[in-house]
This record gives structure tokens, sequence and C-alpha cells, in this order.
């Protein structure tokens, strides 16, 4: 897409060789259509943006105010294989910079990156401050997400924070770090693939740090169609830390405070949920988890028996 512009946008100003941006989407067309429009608003564009989803239904290249901005591959169903079919196509020294369909990208964002990766060898992963995250409440329609864009004031001095992982609504890897690790996307973690993104980056750990940096910002809308039913993603808080645990990718306490947060916040708020989030379900998923493993069988994968 070098050199591309997006209709009725102010034109990039440049292009990065190296940058490939990937975005795996799959029940959520119109939004991933709308977050990939406002891609021409970058004052950078990436060599390449390639969009991994399970079928058509999915993604509409043709919707897209320019068609050609976009590649897009089939990948099988699953946050872990569509992110591995659109690894598996990068090259070795290209920065890959995976966002969420409904991910917001502050206008100077793919530069800042771009800046972050040329001026700091050392960092083998880099992901944003989300200046807000819609995950954590109702969700950001696209129409708030992008008034909250347009009042973000201009970033400060840069900071990088090291962190324990990246957020996988926006993270950013050398793929060269990747490769000499043969770290892929665990695919042992179906559907939304619940902490791949700390699986991932842990493993790249001895490539280089992992940090946060000020400069890159952005909105997480946070929406919630396309999603699978509480009682899965329940089940998942509990099993996939566990299983981390034994990958060695995911520490005790790290693994314990995830679970607690979640198995407490689950009970709590099932008196009272809220009502976007399915807190009964989730509790009972945390539940099942908890008897699988007392019975010495508890496995991420069985989420796709749960309903």
């Amino acid at each position: 897409m070098a050199g591309s512009r997006i209709s009725g946008e102010a034109p990039a100003s440049s292009t990065a060789a190296d940058l490939v941006l990937g975005m795996a989407t799959a029940g959520r067309p119109e939004i991933a259509v709308r977050t990939l429009a406002r891609l021409g608003r970058q004052s950078r564009l990436p060599a390449r943006v390639v969009v991994s989803a399970p079928g058509a239904q999915d993604f509409d290249r043709d919707a897209l105010p320019e068609p050609g901005l976009a590649e897009m591959i089939n990948g099988t169903r699953g946050l872990t294989c569509q992110r591995n079919t659109i690894l598996d196509g990068a090259d070795d020294d290209a920065i890959l910079f995976f966002i969420d369909d409904d991910f917001l990208l502050a206008d100077d964002y793919l530069a800042e990156l771009c800046a972050l990766f040329s001026a700091h060898p050392d960092v083998a992963v880099a992901t944003g401050l989300v200046v807000e995250d819609g995950i954590h409440g109702p969700g950001l329609s696209f129409e708030e997400a992008e008034a909250i864009i347009a009042d973000v004031p201009p970033a400060g001095p840069e900071v990088l924070s090291d962190t324990y992982s990246g957020y996988g609504c926006n993270m950013a890897f050398r793929v060269s770090a990747a490769r000499a690790v043969g770290a892929r996307f665990h695919e042992g973690l179906p559907a939304y693939g619940w902490l791949e993104d700390v699986d991932f980056c842990r493993r790249l750990l001895p490539q280089g740090r992992i940090v946060r940096s000020n400069r890159l910002r952005g909105v997480h809308m946070g929406v919630k169609g396309g999603r699978d039913p509480g009682v899965r993603l329940g089940y998942s808080q509990i099993a996939n830390p566990i299983h981390l645990m034994g990958r060695k990718t995911m520490g005790p306490l790290a693994a314990l405070n995830h679970m607690g947060r979640n198995l407490t916040a689950n009970t709590v708020k099932s008196l009272r949920p809220e009502p976007w989030i399915d807190r009964p379900g989730r509790l009972r998923g945390n539940l099942i988890a908890i008897g699988d493993l007392v019975r010495g069988r508890l496995d991420p994968a069985r989420i796709q028996d749960l309903a």
C-alpha cells in the first residue's frame, strides 16, 4: 500500500517499509472496515495491512473506501490461529503490529511506533497507552471513540515503562525476535484466546524488553458483539492462567491474581450483574473449571464444549 491514501482523508506523509499492521476479525465486519478506514489519518502508513478472517462474511474488503488498502487472508476461526496466519506471512525483518478490530489509533500512532523501534534496538515488544477502554464498561460507540481520540493532547517526552506483557488490542513486536525463539500464538487457547498476548510476549522476553510507551495512544471500544457466551470466558479465566503456568509463561503470583480477581468479581457482581456482562455465566464457567481442576481434567480447549 506504499503511497496509498483513503478517499476523503489527508494523505500520509510517508510509508514505513518494515511495518505490517495485522488484524484478526470475526463476526464484526462493519466495525472492522470502519477501523481500517481511519488509517488514512495516520502521518505514516504501514507497508502492508493484512486482515485474517474466517470468511468473506466476516470482512468485506470492497466496503473499504480504498479496497487496495488491505490484503485479506482466510484463517481458521480463533484469534490465535488467525494471528498466526498473519505472522506466517510476515518477513523476518518486519515489525508486526496487531490491533483489535475495535481499536482506534491516535493520528501519530504509527509514526511514533516506527520511531520507537528505530531508536530502541533493545525493545522486542511495544504496546501503547489505552486512553479509554470500553472493555471495562458497556463499550464505546465508534463516534464516542473518535471524539475521545480527537481530544487526546499532544504527547509529552517519551517514557518507556517495562511491562509484563503487551496488551493484545495494540501490540507490536519484531518478527525476528519471534522467529529466534520459535514463538507463535498458542493455538491451544481457542476462540478469543484469553491471555494469548501474555503467553506470546513472555516467550519473547529473552529477545528484548517488553515496554509500554506514553506516545502510543489509542481507544479500545470494547465492542460486545461477536463474543462468546460468558460461561466460556469464565472457564478460560481459570483454565488459561493455570495452563500458562505449566508453559512457564505466567508466574504463580500473576496467575493467582488473574484468577482471584475474576472469581471475586463474578461472585459479587452476579448478585446484581451489569447489563452488558454475563456474570452468572462467567461464574458458572469459573466453577466448572475449578471442578475440572480438582478432577485433573482442566483443559483450555474445553470451552468449545460449553454453551
